[in-house]
């Protein structure tokens, strides 16, 4: 996973932990404007997040979060 991505990616799940609690759940979308101006890093995205772990839709951000921080 690319810096660019995984540094959104933490960004993006401290802010939605710190706004709706830990529970929190997000799909890859979460991490994207409704603008596609990046297809290059959705994709890398939607790639790690589904054929890599199979993830589902939603998964906690907490997780996901923890998976990034870890090297998953």
């Amino acid at each position: 996973m690319n810096e660019t991505l995984r540094a959104k990616i933490i960004d993006v799940c401290d802010t939605k932990i710190s706004q709706k609690g830990d529970n929190v759940g997000l799909s890859f979308y979460a991490f994207f404007a409704n603008k596609n101006d990046n297809p290059e890093l959705l994709m890398e995205a939607a790639t790690w997040w589904i054929q890599t772990h199979k993830l589902d839709h939603f998964v906690k951000a907490r997780i996901i979060k923890k998976m990034v921080l870890d090297g998953l």
